[in-house]
């Protein structure tokens, strides 16, 4: 196969191709997701207008996660206020009734705050797997161009449907150059 270049350090991760501009890559991307691949990623160093779409990606988890946090957090705070001031120590202030809800505004909604951060941060982090500290990627010199001006699709040996020689053709037929099999380490 022309371009295809291999490299031996250990088992394959998948194939990497470079494609010519914004445009070459978007459509490239609908060429994958039509072949039914399901692990693989594009790499560019902009977004993309209208890639999630042209990739069949699926809205996020996170922000139901963080809402759900957010909303066991508010909750939490507020029946913690409720509860002390109504429940275990009712001590009437300022002719109010027990527990008025009005002193409990700013620490319902600093808890939901909270909550909502910390579960952002860390839902973000199972999410994406991380920490990982080296991605075999990183080992492609053309792929250290992603950030400054190259755009790329890796499909990862996982996914279902990968052959190296069947996704290499298709890449190599959806437009794209310097083909290369990238190995894990």
């Amino acid at each position: 196969m022309a371009g295809l270049k291999k490299k031996s350090h250990g088992g394959t991760w998948g194939v990497l191709a470079e494609f010519e501009s914004p445009a070459a890559v978007y459509h490239a991307a609908e060429q994958v997701r039509d072949a039914g691949y399901s692990k693989w990623d594009v790499y560019a160093p902009i977004p993309i207008h209208g890639m999630d779409e042209a990739m069949g990606l699926k809205g996020s988890k996170m922000a139901w996660i963080v809402g759900t946090f957010a909303a066991m957090g508010a909750s939490g705070g507020f029946l913690l206020q409720w509860w002390t001031s109504a429940v275990a120590y009712p001590i009437v202030v300022n002719d109010k009734p027990f527990g008025a809800w009005e002193q409990f505004t700013p620490v319902t909604f600093e808890l939901g705050v909270l909550f909502a951060g910390i579960s952002a941060v860390f839902g973000m982090l199972a999410i994406n797997g991380l920490p990982r500290w080296n991605h075999p990627l990183f080992s492609s010199e053309r792929f250290l161009s992603a950030s400054d001006d190259g755009f790329f699709i890796g499909i990862e040996s996982k996914d279902a449907k990968f052959n190296s020689d069947a996704t290499s053709k298709l890449l190599e037929k959806a437009g794209g150059f310097n083909i290369e099999m990238v190995e894990d380490q």
